[in-house]
């Protein structure tokens, strides 16, 4: 194997990313533009892009949130719609479902060739290039949803705060909340960043985090309130939806009220589910402070992992979201592992429990969801933990160690410092995974 990754050189991340893209969309796409029966589930071949084709407008061309329902945000529904719109030029009356599902696949590998970029820009060493280059929840997820935009914007954030740039990162984070909500744990995070300077007088510190929080106000707003003064009911959609929604196989309130451990309705899942994030979340950035106190958006991994477990909702695909952050800025290679275990496993046991309900084979129960969710779960925690006590990982450490050395204390080093300490480390596997 090493052979073969020093052979490919700088470029093989990338040559493997397009790979495991091309799996990904065949994964999709060979259920074509209908399913057969509950082939959908069977496979593993379920996506969203298929029904949004004719239930949500695509196919008419209907505008999001003016003319059509969506329940996706607004930076996700005019994605959707301009990926629509490219569907229909490209197939012409032709054109359908595959049509769609095939731009939303290509538009989800550009963002994660962006995202491969964005990494080797920041510096991180080929071993993690590869963790996300050759990723199965990629396979699992491309042409699944629009998630990934969320990704790419939370991706932008934690690495512009790495360089220092925190107004940038609080903008891209906010964005990103524009796009799916979960960027926003982040700001929180950042604005604490600014709060806690100690190179800064009290005064100083409280013009930046009010700084931070007007621009997060207008990131957000700028794309939000155009649309929800407009088709505020469509606009709504969403966050009422989430509130709305009893929850997912996968989710610990779920199983719990399946196994008859703790029955719970809609408003006690929304309340506990809340409850138990934020004391999680306040205990691990207490936890992790001393550690990472000095950059405390690195705890922005582990606050996300502790939403997943805590949500009354967790998709499959919500396992890309976390995946990205891990690859960033994880230091055990041995919990990133179990997770993908527990993530494919999640994946088709879920699936498979819906196809054993029409009827189908192969078809899973809720104890194998059960199982599959344990083993994810663990996982989960222990990187938690490890988030939480271990130093930040041997490439940030170097790149904030560069930063440190340039003249204003919030410039990143320079490309070449970033290029010299990449290509000139060997980080042992547990800091590389």
């Amino acid at each position: 194997m090493r052979g073969i990754v020093n052979r490919l050189g700088p470029n093989g991340p990338y040559l493997a990313l397009a790979l495991t893209c091309l799996l990904g969309w065949g994964f999709k796409a060979h259920c074509g533009a209908g399913w057969i029966g509950a082939e959908q589930y069977t496979t593993g071949c379920y996506s969203d892009a298929v029904p949004f084709w004719g239930l949500r407008g695509v196919a008419a061309g209907q505008m999001p949130y003016f003319e059509a329902r969506m329940e996706y945000p607004v930076l996700t529904g005019a994605l959707i719609w301009i990926e629509g719109l490219v569907a229909r030029v490209i197939g012409g009356a032709r054109a359908d479902a595959a049509t769609f599902l095939g731009v939303v696949t290509l538009g989800n590998a550009i963002l994660a060739f962006v995202i491969l970029e964005m990494m080797r820009g920041a510096g991180a060493g080929l071993a993690r290039q590869y963790a996300w280059a050759l990723a199965p929840p990629l396979v699992l997820y491309l042409g699944h949803n629009w998630d990934l935009l969320a990704g790419t914007f939370a991706v932008a954030a934690m690495l512009a705060a790495a360089r220092g740039a925190l107004v940038r990162a609080t903008a891209l984070a906010a964005l990103g909340g524009a796009a799916k909500l979960f960027p926003i744990l982040m700001l929180p995070l950042l604005g604490l960043g600014a709060l806690f300077a100690s190179d800064r007088t009290w005064r100083a510190r409280i013009v930046a985090g009010a700084v931070l929080v007007a621009v997060a106000m207008a990131a957000w707003g700028a794309v939000n309130l155009p649309v929800a003064a407009l088709a505020f009911q469509n606009w709504r959609e969403f966050y009422a939806f989430s509130s709305e929604r009893a929850g997912t196989a996968a989710s610990v309130w779920e199983l719990m009220t399946q196994f008859g451990w703790w029955v719970t309705d809609i408003p006690t899942r929304n309340l506990w589910s809340f409850v138990l994030f934020v004391g999680g979340a306040t205990t691990i950035v207490a936890a992790g402070w001393r550690q990472h106190g000095k950059h405390p958006w690195l705890l922005f991994t582990p606050v996300l992992a502790w939403f997943l477990l805590t949500n009354k909702v967790y998709s499959p695909q919500f396992d890309l979201w976390l995946w990205p952050l891990l690859v960033l800025t994880g230091t055990r290679a041995r919990p990133m592992a179990l997770f993908l275990l527990g993530d494919v496993a999640a994946y088709f046991a879920e699936f498979w429990m819906f196809a054993g309900m029409e009827g189908a084979s192969p078809s899973a129960t809720q104890g194998d969801i059960l199982a599959a969710a344990i083993v994810r779960g663990v996982a989960m925690l222990w990187l938690i933990h490890a988030a939480v006590r271990d130093p930040a990982p041997r490439w940030l450490a170097q790149r904030r160690s560069g930063a440190s050395s340039a003249a204003p204390p919030v410039a990143p080093g320079s490309a070449a410092t970033v290029a010299s300490s990449a290509a000139s480390s060997a980080p042992a596997a547990r800091d590389q995974a």
